[in-house]
């Protein structure tokens, strides 16, 4: 394919933004090539994007609910119409098969976006009444104002309608970056946002680099709060370089996912769940399952089920619908996941497929499942984000649960199994944010996405979101008209 052309460095005040640093080109991983070409932006972009976005909050932020609702609403009609678009260009950076991009991430976006239009309309708080009983008391619900986001390459669309939607529901006004290796369906989501009437400068991209860009949005004076998707390292960082202003601060980070088999679960259920969940975006999912904790009177069953369904799975070029893995987002990150396989083949863990960099173009690596791994060895306990499952057995239900929680991290996991009690067991005792049970990895839009620990807090989708993004007021109104309070007399007693 040819690379796109006239892909601007950004979107600020409605409109192309040129950036004034370096020239970049984004690599369609699955083949090597140029996909785009375009000029970066640089810290002195930010404060560009910054100043339209606070000179348009104001705006934004008082329009009634139904007015922000019904530019949202717009806004998901306008992503419907141009879906192929947005799932050809999701492709084109990230090397996704097509079929994830037509049937998973792009209806996802849409339906966050519809799911935002009217929640924009649905503030909740506590009710006004005389708590004290001279006066009354009400809560506003206000927007926080500029929000600075900061969005990861695996699913760049849809992790910046995440972010995007809930603060144009509250209110806010965002600057967003998108990793500068996935720019594109992130500048058409602005473009397509203001053709739906989104006024200038309420939502402005910059394209650049994490290490001047993300750290001048994360340390930005103008900017009111920061949001975050990414690595644990790079969020622990972003997190400091907002605290320099005491900029409030939402993260999503890494995972770690267990997977736990118990004794009674539907092997084939389970089966399909794992290879389903761990395969997912060639596993460059920070929910994706990745540790398989198997109950060890069905270990042998589950990994000879895995290995075969995964030795099935078709691995090639993105555009052919037949595909069912793409490649990953760069041969870098390619190297780094068969790096981490090779340290667990020298190691006691055993390799039952998968494992090599085929030959050929792209950053492709194959379907691999790792068994025997023990519970301190790296692979068992660092995020390998790519399409590695590891799996390992355990003895009986209590040490399922603490292997479950060994890890620092607290984002998803699952449980499988017949047994009500046992299914309520996990979803009481797993510390994650998310706990399937009998499933692993579906998402709604009426659900809170979000972890504990190493992967973060707050949280993204769903009403509770809109949480991160206001700010709560209490209003306290006297009603006595009384001009000597009774409470005035514990500071002075007064002239009688």
């Amino acid at each position: 394919m040819s690379p796109i052309r006239g892909v601007p460095s950004g979107w600020i005040g409605g409109k192309a933004f040129a950036g004034s640093g370096s020239h970049y080109a984004v690599i369609d991983p699955a083949n090597d090539e140029v996909a785009a070409s375009l000029t970066l932006c640089t810290a002195h972009d930010v404060d560009t994007a910054v100043d339209a976005a606070r000179s348009a909050q104001r705006e934004w932020g008082s329009a009634t609910p139904a007015d922000r609702a019904g530019v949202l609403a717009s806004l998901g009609r306008a992503l419907a119409a141009d879906a192929r678009l947005l799932a050809d260009e999701e492709v084109r950076h990230t090397g996704k098969s097509i079929r994830l991009a037509t049937e998973f991430d792009v209806p996802g976006c849409i339906d966050n976006v519809d799911f935002f239009a009217g929640a924009a309309r649905h503030l909740e708080g506590k009710g006004s009444a005389e708590y004290s009983g001279d006066h009354t008391s009400s809560i506003r619900r206000e927007p926080v104002g500029v929000v600075g986001s900061i969005t990861p390459w695996n699913y760049p669309l849809q992790m910046a309608v995440w972010k995007v939607l809930p603060a144009l529901a509250a209110g806010c006004a965002v600057v967003l970056k998108p990793a500068e290796i996935t720019p594109l369906t992130t500048l058409t989501l602005a473009r397509l946002a203001t053709e739906a009437g989104l006024p200038d400068g309420v939502l402005n991209i910059v394209v650049g680099s994490g290490a001047e860009v993300g750290a001048a949005i994360a340390g930005h004076r103008g900017v009111d709060m920061v949001t975050f998707t990414g690595s644990t390292t790079v969020g622990r960082m972003v997190m400091s370089q907002a605290a320099t202003n005491g900029t409030r601060v939402q993260l999503e980070l890494g995972g770690k996912a267990p997977f736990v088999v118990f004794d009674d679960a539907d092997m084939t259920a389970a089966v399909h769940g794992a290879v389903a969940a761990a395969l997912i975006n060639a596993g460059q999912d920070c929910t994706a399952a990745t540790r398989a904790i198997v109950a060890e009177a069905r270990y042998d069953e589950f990994v000879d089920g895995v290995a075969d369904l995964m030795a099935g799975v078709v691995m090639g070029d993105p555009y052919d619908p037949a595909t069912d893995m793409g490649s990953l987002i760069s041969r870098g990150h390619r190297d780094k996941v068969a790096a981490m396989v090779d340290r667990a083949r020298r190691s006691d863990a055993r390799v039952v497929t998968g494992g090599a960099i085929p030959d050929g173009a792209g950053a492709f690596f194959p379907p691999t499942l790792v068994a025997d791994v023990a519970e301190d060895s790296e692979i068992y306990r660092d995020e390998v984000f790519g399409p590695v499952l590891t799996a390992s057995p355990f003895t009986d239900d209590d040490d399922a649960i603490r292997r479950a929680n060994d890890t620092v991290y607290g984002l998803a996991a699952s449980a499988w199994t017949r047994d009500v009690y046992r299914a309520q067991r996990a979803s009481r005792e797993i510390h994650a944010g998310c706990v399937w049970i009998n499933d692993h990895i579906p998402i709604v839009s009426e659900m809170p996405h979000g972890g504990f620990g190493a992967s973060g807090f707050g949280k993204d989708m769903s009403t509770y979101s809109l949480d991160e993004y206001l700010a709560t007021k209490h209003v306290m109104s006297d009603i006595t008209g009384v001009a000597e309070k009774p409470w005035h007399r514990t500071v002075f007693a007064g002239a009688r």
